[in-house]
């Protein structure tokens, strides 16, 4: 028997979720963006699956460890909580740009296993990024709608806000 199909909303971590300043791996360098709780949870209210997808090349760089990112991903979901948000998933890429894998965004293995795990129809599933990495695995998993935040540009971008309370005013 196959669930029905789950419509998602894919966020980029860092320069989305957080501020991108670097490398980021510990609590006090995690700086939220502006209205990224009220967003997030007006799209679980609309009944938006909420799932993480970040290329985390420090760590196969060495900068920091997968414990260090897994400590930050668990006090990032209880901030979540706390708001009264659910994440459902944080998928990672841990390697290098250099290892050549299957997961590291532009690849599609982060977003594929997704929407396997969670039973998600990328047609109706939105993916939100800030590079064209993020808009080209996205439009190569078959997400239709493609949200690239800020100056970046892409090709595989179907819409562009400038700030993330303006995905409120898409038809999400």
């Amino acid at each position: 028997m196959n669930l029905p199909q789950q419509k998602a909303v894919f966020f980029d971590r860092d320069g989305v979720i957080n501020l991108d300043h670097g490398y980021v791996s510990k609590q006090e360098d995690f700086t939220f963006v502006d209205d990224i709780f009220p967003v997030m949870r007006l799209l679980a209210e609309k009944g938006y699956t909420l799932i993480v997808v970040t290329n985390q090349s420090g760590i196969g760089r060495g900068y920091y460890t997968e414990e260090d990112f897994q400590t930050l991903t668990s006090w990032m979901l209880s901030r979540f909580a706390e708001e009264g948000v659910e994440i459902s998933a944080v998928y990672h890429c841990p390697h290098s740009p250099e290892a050549d894998c299957a997961c590291r965004k532009p690849a599609t293995g982060m977003l594929l296993q997704a929407i396997s795990e969670h039973s998600v129809d990328p047609a109706e599933s939105w993916m939100v990024g800030d590079k064209d990495s993020d808009m080209g695995a996205a439009d190569a998993a078959g997400i239709c709608n493609r949200v690239l935040l800020g100056d970046a540009v892409s090709g595989h971008s179907t819409h562009r806000i400038a700030k993330i309370s303006d995905l409120l005013s898409l038809p999400i």
